[in-house]
């Protein structure tokens, strides 16, 4: 682990004539009433993301106050990343005084956020991604639910769900307005979310098993749920998530990326053989016909439509062409999935 210098010791004690931090944990008393204030620990895994991670962290570092947050920190986990990122953090410890940076060996962001849950020293946990910009007062919004919900239930059986915007505006990122792609109906999905330490712990944290990409958050999102844990959306708490603009060189790794979650989402069933989760990885003959009649039985595919994501992109459209690229994707996916599902012996 390498720490960078923090200001986390702001508020401390003096003991035996040496400064020991003073964390308030949030605690609740037999009826439900809160007493003290929250220590956040924002966990971020990232890999290869050095210029967005650079927004991601200033905004974290201009929230606002807020009387239920005693203090906070980021935990950045670094998964081998080859741009040069561990280095670019150590140097700007100046710049970023609430971070601290832990290394790993392309463990996965799973391993990741396990590992930057071990390392941190917060009674809530926060997750987002690497590439979220957060307006100022996303930490407070977060807290405020959580306040509210643990006194009115009076116990910590839940999680905060804020709202993720999409947005490939590199240079104003925050700038982009809701749309109704933006909309989520997960459950758990990491990219926003906040949640009491020990029922994260008493859940049993990521399954490291999900090591390709996809479903590691909503399958943890299962065991929550069969916890009893209750999802609380924060639409205050807002994410603004970049990715570049959608290009024609992106559609391997697209389609990598469908195969990789094909994969990951046997994972998921076989964990949980359930038919709500063959809903939410489409291994349904619903989903099988749906995306076959989409794509007219795959002539609608990425070779095929080519030529019209191509004008979509020159005429500005480039979210445009990748919903329409998403028919093909989601076939392949599907697709695969059976494909997976039939060498395992599970169709």
């Amino acid at each position: 682990m390498v720490a960078l210098p923090t200001d986390l010791f702001a508020n401390s004690l003096l003991i035996g004539g040496l400064k020991a931090p003073f964390f308030h944990a949030f605690r609740l008393t037999h009826d439900g009433s809160s007493c003290g204030r929250m220590f956040i620990s924002v966990v971020i895994p990232t890999y290869n993301r050095r210029d967005i991670l650079e927004k991601c962290l200033r905004s974290l570092d201009c929230q606002n106050a807020c009387s239920d947050i005693d203090e906070y920190e980021v935990v950045v986990v670094d998964d081998g990343s080859t741009d040069g990122t561990p280095d670019w953090l150590r140097s700007s410890a100046g710049a970023f005084s609430r971070v601290r940076l832990i290394e790993q060996s392309h463990g996965g962001p799973a391993e990741g956020r396990n590992r930057g849950v071990a390392h941190a020293r917060g009674d809530v946990i926060v997750f987002i991604d690497s590439d979220l910009v957060v307006t100022p007062t996303f930490l407070a919004s977060h807290a405020q639910a959580l306040a509210r919900q643990w006194q009115r239930s009076g116990n910590r059986l839940c999680f905060t769900y804020g709202a993720v915007i999409n947005t490939a505006d590199f240079d104003n990122p925050t700038g982009e307005r809701h749309k109704l792609r933006d909309l989520s109906w997960a459950y758990f999905a990491t990219g926003n979310v906040a949640i009491d330490r020990q029922v994260l712990e008493q859940s049993g944290l990521f399954d490291t098993g999900f090591r390709l990409y996809g479903w590691e958050d909503l399958e943890l999102g299962e065991r929550l749920r069969q916890m009893g844990v209750q999802l609380v959306r924060c639409p205050e708490a807002v994410g603004y998530h970049w990715h570049p603009a959608f290009r024609l060189a992106q559609i391997p790794d697209l389609i990598r990326v469908e195969r990789e979650r094909a994969r990951m989402g046997l994972v998921f069933y076989r964990k949980h053989p359930s038919r709500r989760v063959r809903m939410i990885i489409q291994f349904t003959w619903m989903h099988r016909l749906l995306w076959g009649l989409l794509t007219l039985g795959g002539l609608l595919n990425e070779r095929s439509l080519r030529p019209v994501l191509a004008w979509l992109i020159r005429l500005g459209q480039p979210s445009l062409a990748l919903e329409l690229l998403r028919l093909p994707l989601n076939r392949i996916g599907v697709e695969a999935l059976y494909r997976e599902a039939r060498q395992a012996g599970l169709s």
